[in-house]
């Protein structure tokens, strides 16, 4: 599979070398309007690639992406600290207008994974600017929120974040909804797993999850300046999953028709996605709290897409 990546500074890059250690691709593609680092990135990451999986690694323009399979859209102004991720979009917004437009003079069948901030609404943006079906317009959403929130639980149950099946919701920002009631540990809820091990999920022990999900971000981007590591790995298991057409079930952000309510709206919910992009779009069972935090959350990234417009 062929990919390219447009933007290539900490999480273009990021995400190029976890495709290059994961043998995500065979060919990787790296552009940015700043040539001297496109072709710096592509020849770092290349000297990895004896170490790893066999891969093409190069940089080039807009024109070295055609025959792309997926394009990853990391381009745009880094987040500020302290800044939240929807007052990028003002600032954001206006790259991916002439970013999109390149793309597709090459590439115009590629599916577009959207990885710049705020992504919900970069996500509706590049669905709109490029046309697509709503299904190939994908954003990395909440798949970086949720596997710190695999994590976490993870932590306090003892086992691996692997065993644990949980997910978040919404916005990948400050409205975002950890779904506590669908998850799951094994084959039980993780409330029924913490009880027969002696570690109950208290009140105390949800708000300390919670917060080391909602505000993870917050915190490392005061102590370096942004995250790129976690969300470059979350990027190259969004393309491996496109790549095998494994049909895994990932909390990524796609244009939605409706959620609680709230019409044409793009945010994360649990999604098949396989070749052909997200194939199917799930629902879990929520309780009457969680429902009501999903629908602001809707409304919030709803009412802001729609300024935009």
């Amino acid at each position: 599979m062929k990919v390219g990546i447009v933007g290539v500074g900490m999480v273009g890059s990021a995400a190029g070398y976890a495709l290059a250690l994961r043998g995500g691709a065979s060919e990787i593609v790296l552009v940015d309007q700043n040539e001297a680092l496109a072709v710096a990135q592509a020849e770092d990451i290349a000297h990895a690639v004896p170490f790893a999986h066999p891969a093409r690694v190069l940089a080039g323009g807009y024109e070295a992406l055609g025959g792309a399979d997926v394009v990853i859209l990391a381009a745009g102004v880094a987040q500020k600290p302290g800044e939240s991720r929807l007052s990028l979009l003002t600032r954001n917004a206006d790259v991916f207008a002439s970013v999109i437009a390149g793309v597709q003079s090459a590439a115009p069948d590629a599916i577009l994974l959207v990885a710049s901030n705020p992504v919900d609404v970069m996500t509706d943006v590049a669905m709109r600017a490029s046309r697509l079906p709503r299904e190939r317009v994908i954003g990395s959403g909440t798949i970086l929120d949720t596997a710190r929130f695999r994590s976490l639980l993870g932590r306090h149950l003892g086992v691996a974040p692997q065993s644990v099946h949980a997910y978040v919701l919404g916005e990948h920002g400050d409205s975002e909804v950890l779904a506590w009631s669908p998850a799951r540990a094994g084959a039980v809820t993780v409330s029924h797993f913490a009880e027969q091990i002696g570690a109950p999920i208290t009140e105390e022990v949800r708000a300390r999850i919670d917060d080391g999900v909602r505000r993870a971000a917050y915190r490392i981007i005061e102590g370096k300046g942004a995250t790129w590591y976690g969300i470059g790995a979350g990027l190259a298991r969004v393309v491996q999953a496109i790549r095998d057409d494994q049909r895994s079930v990932l909390s990524v952000s796609i244009s939605t028709p409706e959620v609680e309510g709230v019409t044409d709206v793009a945010l994360s919910l649990p999604r098949v996605v396989g070749r052909a992009g997200v194939m199917e779009t799930l629902m879990p069972q929520l309780d009457e709290r969680e429902h009501a935090a999903l629908r602001a959350s809707a409304e919030l990234l709803k009412e802001t897409a729609d300024s935009l417009k």
